[in-house]
């Protein structure tokens, strides 16, 4: 495999180059709501290289990280959806995008009736590391031997704890449309990792990206026209999922898969898919007499965390679960709160490894009736917890 430091140099002049004139084999077709393009001047519609419009999952008042924002056309878009009191940030590492982002930041501003959209310069695997505050420390301590090389490295490592390009736990939703593919595969593990560091909890993705049915050969991975065109890059859609499921993220679904393949490559079909995945499942499982029940169609199905919702029965699941079931599943369970609040510094550990059936009686009455098991056992309220 090429070097990363080779693919991002290669990366950086295709998009350079794309920022200053229409590259038509970087976008596939896209169709976007044309009542947020009015206010959009022709240089970034040309401009945008994309595979999917994530920002039709976005909601007001949300504050939107766009990953590889490129000239902006997703971030103008989310910030009409979002409203004056949302805020939305795009982050790219490309300085003629970021100079045609901010081009027209302040007239789209003026059109909409606010300004609620800003560009940062910085890897999208790297969030944590503001690269134009980088860029002016090199200029003023150029590097020319290992004692200022190791300075640089010390400014960064200060910059990602004290100076945060994106912090921690601060996003509602990000977005990215054909841009994770192109990062270096050696950093792909990472970056999985920063978009959940930095979203909320209960925040999530919903990424548009390029991917393939079979795993590109490594011939392919070493063509770097075919890398920075979107194609060599490509995630194959199980490891796509896959990479939000190690990262800790919950709810992993497939939004959109196009049906007809964006390019075929030695007989390799790559094709869009738009993906959404949450944050949130992380934490202690609490006991408070919730329920959820599964309304089907099927008899049974398992979640993420291996718990069994049987059709029409009321499972037994922690606060943290029902939590998660209420805010983002209701059409697909009934959650039952119980006659009597349990409060949480009254709640027992709950173990989530046990497929459990909710006694109506115990919602009805409180917290110290025990709940039956499926298999006939009694649950053990401080068993340990998942």
């Amino acid at each position: 495999m090429s070097t990363f430091d080779s693919v991002e140099k290669t990366v950086k002049e295709r998009y350079t180059e794309g920022a200053n004139e229409v590259q038509p084999e970087l976008c596939c077709p896209v169709s976007y709501n044309t009542e947020y393009l009015k206010v959009l001047p022709d240089e970034i519609i040309e401009r945008d290289y994309g595979c999917g419009d994530p920002s039709q999952y976005v909601k007001k008042g949300e504050t939107v990280l766009d990953l590889g924002s490129g000239g902006g056309k997703i971030c103008y878009i989310a910030s009409q959806v979002v409203g004056e009191n949302g805020h939305v940030i795009g982050v790219d590492m490309t300085d003629d995008m970021l100079a045609l982002a901010e081009k027209y930041k302040y007239e789209i501003g003026e059109k909409i009736g606010f300004h609620n959209v800003e560009f940062r310069k910085g890897n999208i695997q790297d969030l944590a590391l503001n690269l134009e505050k980088v860029e002016r420390f090199i200029e003023e301590n150029p590097v020319t031997d290992l004692e200022s090389m190791e300075k640089l490295e010390a400014y960064k490592n200060h910059l990602r704890k004290n100076e945060t390009l994106v912090e921690d736990n601060s996003i509602d939703v990000i977005v990215s449309n054909c841009v994770l593919n192109l990062v270096s595969p050696d950093e792909k593990k990472k970056l999985f990792n920063e978009m959940f560091r930095v979203l909320k909890r209960g925040g999530r993705c919903v990424i548009s990206d390029i991917v393939s049915d079979e795993y590109s050969p490594q011939h392919l991975q070493e063509d770097e026209e075919l890398w920075s065109g979107c194609i060599s890059g490509a995630f194959q859609e199980t490891e796509f999922l896959k990479m939000f499921e190690e990262a800790g993220f919950h709810g992993i679904e497939i939004l959109k898969l196009d049906e007809t393949p964006w390019k075929v490559v030695e007989g390799i079909e790559y094709r869009s898919m738009t993906v959404q995945a949450f944050k949130g499942k992380q934490g202690p499982c609490l006991d408070r007499n919730q329920a959820v029940v599964y309304k089907g169609p099927w008899k049974a199905v398992i979640d993420d965390d291996g718990h069994t919702l049987y059709r029409g029965e009321r499972m037994a699941v922690c606060e943290k679960t029902f939590n998660i079931y209420k805010n983002n599943y209701t059409s697909d369970v009934i959650t039952i709160e119980p006659k009597t609040e349990v409060p949480l510094d009254d709640a027992k550990k709950f173990d989530c490894r046990k497929d459990e059936r909710r006694d109506p009686k115990r919602m009805k009455v409180g917290p110290k009736k025990k709940m039956t098991v499926l298999n006939g056992a009694v649950c053990d309220p401080n068993s340990g917890c998942c």
